[in-house]
This record gives structure tokens, C-alpha cells and sequence, in this order.
């Protein structure tokens, strides 16, 4: 035990050194400022980092898992969710040892990190090579491209619902551009004001969609025929998949603590909590309107519109500018490493040179305006290998040498009797997923992926919008007359 103490406490010194020297710089500047600076933007505690892990987890996917439910039915519907979300805290914790590994070999060769922040694909680099970190990088950008596309289309979908007198397609040029300001967020340090809140809108609004589900009641002649079609059922799967597979940001989640090695149970505890909000709300909605919902991928556009779903809608709205940030601030950090410029201090010129990378999301979010179907294309594709596969192969092989467990910065945690069933566990999470998430997960998702396109086609002005009303046919008599 005592190379994994001194493998910490090399880890905390050095990263309390670093936000010391931060700290006194701000009070030399201005020390009346400190403390209200130091209350909503310097976040590096546990409970921050379970804010950021339960305020990222969650965030839209809550307005498309009662669509799941009309896929999957209320029983795998409910299955899915808690089997997805202890592998998704399992894999979670899997990353976080890896970056302890990391960071206390790193540690050990005195690296310093005071003006660098580690990303994950830099840990499979320090641990397993470049080819690894080739693999952890195409993986990781696309999928936070694609979270952060998901982001947009969410925004313009759910403000459709207050104010319709502009399309989907409109919208989302508007929210393109408030969400770019995210540029100026520097790190996973100053969002602790903004995990906070949207984890509160994410309560609120969860919270909203149980209570007038049950309000409502059901409709008249409602169905809960689910499962009918594989097509639908592995759909429906990977988009919980995918919700639970919000740790693609655990690096820097992570690296933004002052004591990174409490991190463990953190991702664990935060689903559990999350539990009570998808639970829920995806059971009431699925309840009250059944089969609708396989043609209302958003669950805004069944509830009755009146004050409280408006409150939820702009609350979502708020809360996905923050999941934005969330997914985007690592492209930014890789972005900055490939340019040069993630040592600058400027909060201005970095902003300037981040900008660049808000472009290709925009672009892709008025092409795949596709609210639903494409958190399914994304968890089968993406988020199996991201957040799921490669962590685990990453620790199978990383432990792989007798000498590495014996000198392992983290054990095996205490419910875990030994290093062979460790492996046993990460074996069924690749074979699982491999099998079921990406490959039935990934003909489903596509399937249903491209019949949207089909139906819509690319850069649909308004997907699932109510059509406009045709004008009336005129009558026998008026056409006499005409004539």
C-alpha cells in the first residue's frame, strides 16, 4: 500500500501547489474580489465534480427516454437503465484509476502540470503508446462533436415549442451563436456555478414531466404494444447506452480537482441520484401517451402547453448551453495543444483561437437536425468504444505484467475480491457491448438513422414539425359560381 500512498499524496501536493499559486495570484490582484470569485467560478471539490458528473449525465436525453420506453416497453426500458448505468459508473471508474496510473508515473518523473491540462487520449498515450492514443482521440473528438451537435439540435427543438414562428433550422443558427460564447469558459474549473444550476433544471424539469404525465392521464385509447420491432428495441437500448455514457469528460473532470484521487465513487453516486430523475419521468410520460411517442422523439411536444412546461423548456434550454460547454471545452483543450496556444494566459486570445472549432458543429446540426434517432447513431457508434470498450481494454492491458498490478497507483476496490475478476468484468463489458451495443445497437440506429433522412431528408427545415394547415377545398357552389 504504502507506493499507492505516495503516489497520492505526490498527486495532491503537486496539484494543490498548482491552484495555491493560482489563488494568490487573484488575491495580489484584487482581494476583495477573491472570495466571490472563489465561490462561483474556482470549483475543484468533490462535490463540484459530482455536480459536473450528475449535471452532464442526464441533461436532454431526459426529453427522449420516454421515446425509448415506446421502443423498448416499460420493463426493458426500466432494465436498461439501471444495467446501463452501473456499467456506465463501473467503465467511469476504470477511467478514473487509469488517470491516478498516469498521473503518478508522471508524478514520479517530475512533470509538471501548472499550465496543462490532461486529457484522456494523453493517458492511453503515457500508458499504452500512440497507437492507443491515435484510437482514444478519433473516438473521443468525434463523439464530443457529435454530443455538442446533439446539444444545438436539442435547443432549437424544444424552443420550437414556446415559439413556433420560426423554424428548427432558424433556431438553431440562433443558438449556434450563444453557444459559442462557451469559448470564453477557460476550464472544467470555472463551471462550478453552472453545474450547480443545471443540475437544478435538470431536477426541475424532470420532476415537471412526472407530475403532468400523471396529471394528464392517459390519452383516450392509448397502447403500450412495445417491443414490436428489433429495429425499435436495439434503438431504444442504445440510446440509454448513450445516456449512461456521459463520462467522456472524466479526465478533465478529474484534473480540475484539487484532490483527483476521491474521485472513485463520484460517477457512482451521481447516477444514483440521476436514477430519480430518468426513472420517473420516462415511466409517467410512457404511461400517459404510450405508442404516440414512437412519432415524438421530444417529449415537450405531447405534454400540454401551459406555464410550467414553458418553465421546463427554458430551463433545458439554459442547461443544454451548459451541456455545450461541457462537451466542447475538450475539443477546445485538443485544439489548443495541436495550435500552440493552450499555455496562453489570455482568456481573450484563447477564446479567438477556439472559435474555429464551434464551426463544423454548427454546420452538422442543421444537416442532422434529427432530435432522437441520432443520441441512438451516436451511443451505438461512438459511445460504445468511447466509454465503454476502450477504457476497459485499457485497463485489461495496462495491468496486463505481474510487476504493474503489484505497483498499481489504485487496488482493486474493496468489493472486488481480486485482479482476475476485475478482468472478468471488463471481458463481459467489451464482449456486451461490442455485441450488443455497437454491433445490434449500431444496425439499429443506423437503420432508423437513414430512414429519417429518407422521410426528411438532409437539412430539414423543420423536423417533426406539425404541418402546416391545407386551405380549405372550395365548395360545388363557389365553383359554380366562378364559372
Amino acid at each position: 500500500m504504502l507506493p499507492q500512498k505516495q503516489a497520492e499524496e505526490a498527486i495532491v501536493t503537486s496539484y494543490e501547489d498548482t491552484e495555491h499559486d493560482g489563488k494568490r495570484e487573484e488575491e495580489n490582484e484584487d482581494h476583495s474580489m477573491f472570495s466571490v470569485k472563489s465561490f462561483l467560478w474556482h470549483g475543484g471539490s468533490v462535490y463540484d465534480a459530482w455536480f459536473s458528473c450528475a449535471s452532464n449525465q442526464v441533461a436532454q436525453v431526459l426529453l427522449t427516454l420516454p421515446y425509448s420506453f415506446s421502443q423498448l416497453g416499460m420493463l426493458s426500458g426500466i432494465i436498461f437503465q439501471l444495467f446501463y448505468g452501473i456499467m456506465g459508473s463501473w467503465t467511469a471508474y476504470l477511467i478514473s484509476v487509469l488517470y491516478m496510473e498516469y498521473r503518478s508515473r508522471k508524478e514520479k518523473e517530475n512533470v509538471s502540470f501548472k499550465n496543462h491540462v490532461i486529457q484522456w487520449f494523453e493517458v492511453l498515450d503515457g500508458l499504452l503508446g500512440p497507437y492507443w492514443k491515435a484510437l482514444g482521440l478519433a473516438f473521443n473528438c468525434t463523439f464530443l462533436l457529435f454530443g455538442s451537435v446533439i446539444q444545438l439540435i436539442a435547443c432549437a427543438s424544444n424552443i420550437y415549442y414556446i415559439n413556433d414562428r420560426l423554424d428548427k433550422r432558424t433556431w438553431t443558427y440562433i443558438f449556434g451563436a450563444c453557444c459559442a460564447t462557451t469559448v470564453f469558459i477557460p476550464s472544467f474549473h470555472n463551471y462550478r456555478i453552472w453545474s450547480f444550476l443545471g443540475l437544478g433544471m435538470t431536477t426541475y424539469t424532470a420532476w415537471y414531466m412526472t407530475i403532468a404525465a400523471f396529471v394528464h392521464g392517459q390519452v383516450e385509447g392509448v397502447t403500450h404494444t412495445a417491443p414490436t420491432k428489433l429495429v425499435l428495441y436495439f434503438t431504444g437500448a442504445t440510446n440509454i447506452l448513450y445516456t449512461f455514457g456521459g463520462h467522456a469528460v472524466t479526465v478533465e473532470i478529474m484534473h480540475a480537482m484539487w484532490k483527483p484521487q476521491k474521485f472513485k465513487y463520484i460517477y457512482l453516486i451521481a447516477t444514483l441520484y440521476v436514477f430519480t430523475l430518468t426513472l420517473p419521468s420516462a415511466s409517467a410520460v410512457y404511461w400517459a401517451f404510450g405508442d404516440e411517442l414512437l412519432n415524438h422523439s421530444n417529449a415537450f411536444s405531447l405534454l400540454p402547453k401551459n406555464g410550467w412546461r414553458d418553465a421546463a423548456v427554458i430551463l433545458m434550454l439554459i442547461h443544454q448551453f451548459i451541456t455545450f460547454g461541457f462537451a466542447c471545452t475538450p475539443l477546445y483543450f485538443v485544439w489548443e495543444k495541436v495550435i500552440g496556444m493552450h499555455d496562453t494566459k489570455s482568456i481573450c486570445l484563447r477564446a479567438l483561437a477556439r472559435l474555429p472549432v464551434v464551426v463544423p458543429i454548427w454546420f452538422l446540426a442543421i444537416i442532422f437536425p434529427f432530435f432522437g434517432p441520432i443520441n441512438s447513431a451516436v451511443g451505438a457508434l461512438l459511445v460504445s468504444f468511447t466509454v465503454y470498450i476502450i477504457p476497459a481494454l485499457a485497463h485489461m492491458l495496462t495491468y496486463r505484467k505481474a510487476s504493474a498490478r503489484q505497483n498499481a497507483a489504485e487496488k482493486p476496490p474493496f468489493f472486488m475480491p481480486s485482479w482476475t475478476a476485475m478482468y472478468v468484468i471488463n471481458t463481459f463489458v467489451v464482449v456486451w457491448v461490442l455485441i450488443v451495443g455497437f454491433g445490434f445497437g449500431g444496425w439499429a440506429s443506423m437503420s432508423n438513422f437513414v430512414k429519417q433522412v429518407d422521410t426528411f431528408g438532409l437539412f430539414a427545415k423543420c423536423y417533426q414539425c406539425k404541418p402546416p394547415p391545407h386551405p380549405a377545398a372550395p365548395s360545388p357552389k363557389s365553383l359554380m359560381k366562378h364559372h
